[in-house]
């Protein structure tokens, strides 16, 4: 595939899918497949698959908030808040998918009339070194006080954005009743979220990748 190429389309089902030397073959609950680039990792030895949801075609966008809006019926959320920066894609269709007349986005950009206890460090297993604030408005506190919160990032890998997202919201006297994500990416997460396990809904899982004798394994 073309790197452009990834992203754009979801496959029918097919079990007889396999990795490649550049792809991963994601799968949806029902079986469609969703073809995700592989990058390796700084040793050479390992890769991840990755998704850039901004970069989907809205194809692959309404189908991933579809399946999530889905996911998370169970838990009967009220409010979506999404998670800077990607996730606030997801979590906007994921709203409309579930009838919402908005979502409630969190931040990384400042603003004067923000309060600093309603803020949190943040870091992205993709920019590790860059350590930003993490924000939510104050004018959208009476849109979750006694709400049923969803709290929604396009994809779940080391854990750190997800759990600086609870802490906002506990900050805010908010604790989410479900974390939402298009993609559960390896298994490092777990450690950060280990109590939170029951009440997060996924729609991918991708695995850390191995370098084999034939090309990159499971």
């Amino acid at each position: 595939m073309n790197p452009h190429d990834f992203w754009q389309d979801v496959d029918p089902p097919d079990p007889t899918a396999a990795i490649t030397d550049h792809s991963y073959p994601a799968r949806f609950a029902d079986g469609r497949i969703l073809r995700l680039p592989i990058r390796p990792l700084p040793d050479g030895k390992r890769a991840l698959a990755s998704l850039i949801i901004n970069q989907a075609s809205f194809t692959v966008v309404d189908a991933l908030a579809a399946d999530l809006a889905t996911k998370l019926a169970a838990s009967q959320p009220d409010v979506i808040v999404g998670l800077p920066t990607l996730g606030l894609t997801l979590a906007a269709a994921v709203a409309a998918k579930r009838g919402h007349a908005r979502y409630v986005p969190l931040g990384t950009s400042e603003k004067f009339w923000y309060r600093a206890e309603l803020s949190v460090p943040l870091s992205s297993i993709t920019t590790p070194d860059q350590t930003k604030r993490l924000f939510i408005d104050p004018r959208m506190l009476p849109l979750l006080t006694g709400r049923r919160v969803a709290l929604v990032d396009d994809v779940i890998s080391s854990g750190v954005s997800m759990a600086a997202g609870i802490s906002l919201l506990r900050a805010a006297g908010v604790v989410p009743v479900a974390l939402g994500t298009a993609m559960l990416q390896s298994e490092v997460w777990r450690g950060r979220l280990t109590d939170w396990q029951p009440r997060i809904a996924s729609v991918l899982a991708s695995p850390v990748l191995a370098r084999g004798a034939v090309g990159w394994e499971e």
